[in-house]
């Protein structure tokens, strides 16, 4: 592997926050050189990105920031572009009609490099509302403070 690259995990983490995740789906993406270099140093995000799918049938990530490759000539790559996911037809399908007919939405969750291709983790979620998101932080405190306790207890009861 050259300098400077490593295993590079890009993950959005307001989406399980924000969103409740059903069905999650892998797909590779359709990337530019200069992109794939810029994605391997970890220059990306996908935090405001969302995926699509477009009139041709085609299932598309949207709003996706991949910044420039620093050392890119003339042909450096657009930050925000449109870029299509590679997934099975059947697929397609099932994501086509979680968007149109059940009203959910496909958020990226992560993207990686998994055998030296990148991939995108991103599941079909229906958004949260106030009082969930309240819930499941009580939920995360309670279940903070019992580790705590159990671990002070076992701490205590050692000798």
């Amino acid at each position: 592997m050259a300098k400077g690259f490593c295993s590079v995990e890009i993950k959005n983490k307001k989406a399980s926050h924000d969103y409740m995740i059903g069905d999650t789906f892998e797909a590779g993406i359709v990337l530019q050189g200069t992109e794939v270099k810029s994605v391997k140093l970890g220059h990306a995000q996908i935090n405001e990105a969302f995926v699509r799918t477009d009139r041709k049938g085609a299932v598309v990530l949207f709003n996706a920031q991949i910044d420039e490759y620093p050392f890119g000539n003339f042909s450096n790559h657009e930050a925000k572009r449109q870029r299509y996911l590679l997934l099975r037809q059947r697929e397609i399908r099932k994501i086509k009609n979680a968007i149109e007919k059940e009203g959910l939405t496909a958020i990226p969750l992560k993207m990686y490099i998994k055998h030296g291709l990148i991939k995108l983790l991103f599941g079909l979620c229906k958004g949260k509302k106030l009082y969930d998101k309240r819930h499941d932080l009580k939920q995360r405190t309670e279940m903070r403070e019992a580790e705590r306790f159990l671990s002070n207890r076992h701490r205590h009861n050692r000798f």
